[in-house]
């Protein structure tokens, strides 16, 4: 008999020195870590792998 239960996935875990360290008691994430995450969030993360441009045409499509 099969289990008709969804699938879930267990978080990853979120490992320091790896995903983030701390910096002046800030947390910041590194660049494997914005790259698992696969988008930009367009707050201009210091570590950001994605282009520039992609920034500033997800913060204009929401100012017109």
């Amino acid at each position: 008999m099969k289990d008709n239960k969804p699938e879930t996935k267990e978080p990853k875990e979120f490992v320091e020195g790896v995903h983030f360290y701390f910096e002046n008691g800030l947390m910041v994430l590194t660049e494997r870590f914005l790259l698992e995450r696969g988008y930009c969030c367009g707050s201009g993360c210091r570590h950001c792998p994605y282009p520039k441009d992609e920034d500033q045409s997800r913060n204009s499509s929401s100012s017109l």
